[in-house]
């Protein structure tokens, strides 16, 4: 899905929410929540976008209509650790992408 296809289908309302998922090395990739799954967001060449903050995701974001985001990350330290007998799900945090801070 690339970010035309994002804007799109936000202004269809069939965009549920996003997902910006945190990974090691400061690397984000942003998924889109749709009502038959998720689909990862692309560049123009086909390959996953990586957004370098959240500030960039703003920009990325600025033309597409407001939509609930939260930021996915992994529990490290439980995941080091393995003191769980349970599967460790990861963090969740809304993110207010009309905010700067």
């Amino acid at each position: 899905m690339t970010l035309k296809d994002l804007a799109d289908l936000a202004i269809e309302g069939r965009i549920v929410g996003l997902e910006l998922l945190s990974l090691e090395g400061g690397i984000y990739l942003l998924r889109a929540q749709l009502d038959r799954g998720v689909r990862t967001l692309l560049d123009e060449s086909g390959r996953t976008l990586q957004v370098r903050s959240t500030t960039h995701l703003r920009e990325l974001l600025r033309d597409v209509p407001r939509l609930p985001c939260v930021l996915v990350q992994q529990v490290v330290h439980d995941e080091m650790c393995g003191q769980r007998e349970e599967p460790i799900e990861p963090l969740r945090l809304p993110l207010f992408l009309d905010e700067p801070w």
